[in-house]
């Protein structure tokens, strides 16, 4: 029954509310930092069974009304009410069957994003600017930090390459939808025919490790620095503050120049290279899903083209979905709230049909 089930997940997040509290724990950070994340996790959980506790309590007050009473006038407030607890019961219901579905253990984890510039040549560099500003806008309207770690601006205008991170509310949850290739169709800046050209640019989202989810030995890492540049080679300063790091028993090399003290770009560097090497290990957790979906929506496939721009026709397609949207410019904005919100249900139904995590 689904009001025991809920009883015992209270029941946890009573004795996880008191853990946190002990001396003992709190020493612990490792220990400390899980149960305030199944603290966290719990939360939501709890609210909505407390009010669906609630609403099944009435419904079954406003049935004994119904048949007990006999003043016609308590029997119509009651008649209604059942109807308007009925009907939240079947919402409550609904919302915590998904919240009950297990979800990735890493959604509330802040997120590193790299956008680089496909085929496409200039264009595909501006481009790749384009949804660098879409994704900042999203950002800044649900409240969320953003930092750049690194850039490398194209020739034209836009980035070859930009990585940023970003931190707030279950930032990675929402954002590893963006995952996968994205595809533009438009006349370029840098068509004097006025013909439509068809360019792409690489989101890939990364769940942000923290020191606890990779140990890193230094005797792993060569580090070099250098004079940061920027466009067309200039110097931007003359100190040795950009970082290169080297993990040398994988070969991966993260550069940070973003910052003017080379002590913030080796802090941001050594998150960026934690982060791809736990990367490493979670994208078979990514691949054992993928293998279990149908549709591709938060799988580790990176290379796989999931959303299409057109700009003479006004509209977005996301093709994992199925989903099409004439407003382009306002997505281009940063509106993409209803597109992220029509894969989490996808996903949702998808994980309640297959009955996979």
């Amino acid at each position: 029954m689904l009001l025991d089930k809920l009883e015992a997940i209270y029941n946890r997040f009573k004795e996880v509310s008191q853990l946190i509290t002990d001396p003992g724990i709190i020493a612990d950070m490792k220990r400390y930092i899980q149960l305030n994340k199944e603290y966290k996790d719990l939360e939501e959980i709890v609210e909505a069974y407390m009010e669906y506790k609630n609403v099944v309590e009435n419904i079954q007050s406003s049935k004994d009304i119904l048949a007990n009473e006999k003043d016609e006038e308590f029997r119509e407030m009651a008649k209604q009410e059942l109807e308007e607890l009925t009907e939240r019961e079947d919402e409550l219901e609904e919302k915590i069957k998904i919240l009950l579905v297990p979800s990735d253990p890493q959604d509330g984890k802040n997120a590193i994003v790299e956008i680089r510039g496909g085929t496409g040549g200039d264009e595909a560099a501006i481009f790749a600017g384009d949804l660098f500003r879409m994704y900042i806008k999203y950002c800044e309207k649900k409240g969320w930090k953003t930092e750049i770690v690194d850039t490398n601006e194209g020739t034209s205008g836009g980035f070859k390459e930009i990585v940023f991170n970003v931190s707030g509310n279950k930032v990675y949850g929402t954002l590893k939808y963006e995952s996968g290739v994205h595809r533009v169709q438009r006349v370029p800046q840098t068509e004097t025919q006025g013909r439509v050209h068809t360019s792409a640019a690489t989101v890939a989202v990364l769940p942000e490790a923290d020191e606890f989810d990779i140990d890193l030995k230094a005797s792993d890492i060569r580090k070099d620095t250098y004079c940061s540049s920027g466009p067309g080679g200039q110097s931007v300063n003359t100190t040795y503050s950009a970082v290169r790091l080297t993990h040398i028993p994988s070969g991966l090399v993260v550069t940070c120049q973003d910052q003017k003290s080379q002590i913030k770009n080796l802090e941001k560097a050594m998150t960026v290279l934690r982060t791809r090497l736990f990367d490493m290990e979670y994208k078979k957790y990514l691949d054992d899903i993928a293998s279990k979906r149908k549709t591709m929506v938060s799988t580790g496939d990176r290379s796989a083209k999931i959303r299409t721009y057109n700009y003479p026709q006004g509209r977005v397609t996301d093709h994992r979905i199925g989903l099409t949207l004439y407003n382009l410019s306002a997505i281009i904005d940063g509106e993409i709230e209803d597109i992220i919100d029509a894969l989490k249900v996808a996903e949702n139904a998808e994980k309640l049909k297959e009955g996979v995590a």
